[in-house]
């Protein structure tokens, strides 16, 4: 019998980009993200723990669009409509998606400078009597 893994957490996703010096201005001035270090072809940002890393596909077979990456905010209104401010392309508004016992599920759906498709995520409480 194998030892089973022991994965704790997701440490780093990569995000595939054809213009990194564009991206990276996306992803810090636009998201907010902490850039933690660039080498020549990519950019490193820390996005509550989780490294987020900016590059060029290294074959033609890794060049698409990456996964969807669900942002956490608070608000997910009002964080909308920053993005909106910032002439940010958007996909979805904010929609509900379920409501829990405790919370809401809502999400908002946008394209970064590169055309991944990203989205926003709020989970606010609901207010039990």
């Amino acid at each position: 019998m194998t030892r089973p893994l022991s994965i704790s957490r997701i440490m780093q996703l990569a995000v595939n980009v054809q213009d990194l010096a564009r991206a990276t201005a996306f992803y810090r001035d636009v998201l907010g993200l902490p850039l933690l270090f660039e080498v020549p072809t990519i950019s490193f940002f820390d996005c509550g723990g989780v490294r987020l890393m900016l590059t060029r596909a290294e074959t033609p077979e890794l060049d698409h669009p990456s996964s969807i990456i669900y942002f956490q905010v608070d608000d997910i209104r009002s964080s909308f409509e920053a993005l909106r401010e910032c002439n940010v392309k958007t996909v979805s508004e904010p929609s509900l998606i379920a409501r829990m016992e405790d919370r809401e599920v809502w999400i908002a759906a946008f394209r970064d400078s590169e055309e991944n498709l990203l989205a926003l995520m709020s989970e606010p409480p609901i207010d039990v009597p």
